[in-house]
């Protein structure tokens, strides 16, 4: 009978033999095996430990984004306060004995030095942050209401008071604050919110706040903050109104010079300039083949990114920037933002387009501004002599907040059914997915806007309201639901036409069309009211206008402007359907 080893031998080596032949290990391998260990558990504990923190940044940025919103929020809420003008702009004829004109005139002040300097203040946003233009908020609103607080409490410059021009200066300070406040605003959350599904709920929003500081600021002034003496009993007390409103806002002003935070800016930059290089724009650009570029040994011929920088620095000194590469980055970044802005603004002023959109908007919102700003003298004309004048629930404060309250709810709406019916871009179409949703363009929401605005010119201008003034209510809803939808859908077709990097520069300077419609209309409607008002034989402090002859000739130009925008508008949509931008 053959032996165990034999078989063994005669099948091959079994593993009992390799059991049997094998060396003990030794404390050398020992030591290496736990090396080995110790290496493995130290190399998870980095991979948790930057997990852990990379979810840290992640959160802390996310608080720094909805704090920023709140604050945004915040600071627009309060900045428009010169939609209020209405509620004390009847007391400058009554009280200081202005004319129509030089009551017009402190108003288009306020919207020209509200438009005029945008693009300015607008550069200033993207090149450094919204905080500085925060700050500049609130000293422009301390500085333009305490004057306006003292030229007012002064008297008529007949009777030893400042002269009109005083009030000028003042309001010219109050349009400064207004879109240094708004703009540092909203441009914070186009870029915090632009790159998201809801760009356009994010950018509604705090343009919906700054219709509603209107409403709540006059609501103040009439229901708080009136003049208890019993021959003025129930009127605003215009002085302790504008020292409310100059502590006010220079607070919010200084809150969001703290609060308002660009996050990821950076990549903003990145993504904007990757874009230009794979549209071969950049083959052109001196700037592209200067020394920002990689070197050829060393790269791809491509601009080098924030990241890239970041990668470069942190393999010295084991990941920490050298001091060499601290300098190198921030030189770089800042002369990369620097061109792309540059540039990305000249692109936008060579498209046609742009002009289309901005000449459209002139067009709607010199009328709505001048609407706005009249809404005291209008109604005034419905309440003809021997009446004493209109009654509360016709006042001018009631619809400053009726136009304040369907502006804010058209902001709202369009903002959210533009991001829930907007087409989107499609790059790859797969055959499995369902049929596409339904569509709808947010060019179709701007010019269905704008026809509702020109509907309550046309009411106005026909004359059916001096016949049934308490209809009035139903011109305010539709200006205000026209108006606030506009100066919604705007903002939000030019972040989603030219993108969100550049959006202080671009919007600021298609929102500086509307300084030249207020001070066109404006100036129209005060020759119109005080041209009747001189036919009706009135004169001096006394020169007010009643009837349909003080505003019917100029609603009529308005709503043909209007009808006119919608024309332009059309043709804009046209060109970005051929560049196939899903506006």
């Amino acid at each position: 009978m053959p032996s165990r080893s034999s078989s063994r031998s005669a099948n091959g080596i079994d593993k009992l033999d390799f059991d049997d032949n094998r060396h003990p290990p030794s404390p050398t391998d020992a030591s290496d095996a736990g090396g080995l260990l110790r290496d493995d558990e130290s190399l998870l504990s980095n991979i948790v430990d930057g997990v852990i923190e990379r979810d840290r940044r992640k959160l802390r940025r996310q608080i720094i984004k909805y704090l920023s919103f709140v604050s945004a929020i915040l600071s627009c809420l309060s900045a428009g306060s010169i939609t209020a003008y209405s509620l004390y702009g009847p007391l400058f004829q009554s009280r200081l004995q202005f004319t129509q004109g030089q009551v017009n005139a402190v108003s288009t002040a306020a919207e020209v030095a509200m438009y005029l300097p945008v693009p300015v203040f607008g550069y200033l946003c993207d090149r450094f942050s919204p905080r500085p233009l925060s700050l500049f908020s609130g000293v422009f609103f301390a500085f333009g209401y305490l004057l306006a607080a003292i030229a007012y409490r002064s008297g008529p410059a007949k009777q030893g008071g400042f002269p009109p021009g005083v009030m000028v200066v003042a309001f010219v300070a109050v349009g400064c604050g207004t879109i240094c406040m708004y703009l540092s605003a909203v441009t914070t959350c186009a870029k915090n919110f632009g790159r998201g599904k809801h760009k356009g709920l994010a950018l509604a929003m705090p343009i919906a706040a700054f219709g509603l500081s209107g409403m709540w600021q006059s609501q103040i002034g009439s229901r708080l903050l009136y003049d208890r003496s019993p021959e003025r009993y129930g009127e605003v007390d215009v002085y302790r109104y504008f020292l409310f409103l100059a502590i006010l806002l220079f607070a919010v002003g200084l809150i969001g010079a703290f609060a308002l935070t660009v996050v990821n800016e950076e990549e903003l930059i990145d993504e904007a300039v990757s874009e230009l290089e794979r549209s071969g724009l950049l083959e052109d650009s001196p700037f592209f083949q200067r020394s920002v570029l990689h070197d050829s040994s060393n790269g791809y011929g491509t601009l080098e990114s924030s990241d890239t920088i970041a990668n470069s620095a942190e393999s010295d000194d084991g990941g920490i920037d050298s001091a060499t590469h601290k300098p190198r980055r921030r030189s770089v970044d800042a002369r990369r933002k620097t061109w792309l802005l540059n540039n990305d603004t000249r692109f936008f002023l060579l498209d046609h387009t742009m002009w289309l959109l901005a000449a459209g908007f002139f067009l709607v919102t010199g009328p709505g501004e001048a609407f706005i700003n009249n809404l005291g003298t209008i109604v005034n004309t419905f309440y003809p002599p021997p009446s004493s004048g209109p009654p509360s629930s016709n006042s001018p404060a009631t619809h400053v907040s009726i136009v304040a309250l369907t502006s804010t709810i058209a902001r709202l709406l369009t903002g959210t059914l533009s991001d829930l019916f907007a087409p989107t871009a499609r790059s790859i179409v797969d055959d499995d997915q369902p049929t596409q949703r339904f569509s709808c363009s947010r060019l179709v929401f701007l010019l269905t806007s704008t026809l509702l605005l020109s509907l309550g010119q046309l009411f106005l201008a026909s004359g059916l309201i001096q016949s049934y003034p308490s209809l009035f209510a139903l011109v305010s809803s539709l200006v205000g639901l026209g108006y606030g939808a506009i100066f919604s859908l705007t903002p939000i077709i030019v972040s989603v036409v030219w993108g969100v990097h550049n959006f202080g520069t671009n919007w600021g300077i298609v929102a500086v069309v509307p300084a030249a419609g207020a001070a066109l209309w404006g100036g129209i409607y005060a020759a119109v009211y005080d041209s009747a008002a001189g036919d009706a034989g009135e004169s001096g402090a006394d020169r007010l206008c009643y009837g349909t002859g003080c505003y019917a000739p100029t609603f009529w130009g308005m709503a043909v402007c209007s009808w006119v925008a919608v024309g332009l508008w059309v043709l804009a949509l046209r060109g970005w359907k051929r560049r196939g931008i899903p506006v």
